[in-house]
């Protein structure tokens, strides 16, 4: 199996990505400004990873819900505009083969998703907005 790291710069931060066959596992993350001293990265000789899995979603906000475990976004059950109670069903993230659900802290609006379906996720990730 051919493993590659990237780096990626989205927002002025740099996500440091280690992708192996379609997964990808975020490295490290850090502010472009106060990036460390590194040796840039060549270009893989390979094909890119897929674009869902090359970005991680952005870190929580104050008002985002955030993911207590690493995996991926296999569901999005609510939308932009869908008012939600709390305890209900907003997404699933898969880890270690089970399907975890999810749910809404408050009740409220869901006012932006962070994490669609697809999105690699650590502990902390910003998965959705209630408002």
């Amino acid at each position: 199996m051919i493993l590659m790291k990237y780096k990626i710069k989205l927002n002025g931060k740099i996500y440091e990505v280690e992708v192996e066959k379609g997964n990808a596992e975020l490295l490290s993350e850090y502010d472009a400004i106060s990036a460390p001293a590194a040796a840039p990265v060549a270009a893989p000789a390979a094909a890119p990873a897929p674009a869902t899995t090359a970005a991680p979603a952005p870190a929580a906000t104050g008002n985002a819900t955030p993911s207590p475990l690493p995996g991926m976004v296999v569901a999005v059950k609510k939308n932009v505009g869908d008012k939600v109670k709390a305890g209900e069903v907003v997404m699933l993230i898969e880890a270690m083969k089970m399907e975890n659900e999810i749910t809404a802290t408050k009740d409220g609006t869901i006012v932006a998703i962070l994490a669609p379906k697809g999105t690699q996720v650590q502990v902390g990730t910003g998965l959705f907005e209630i408002a």
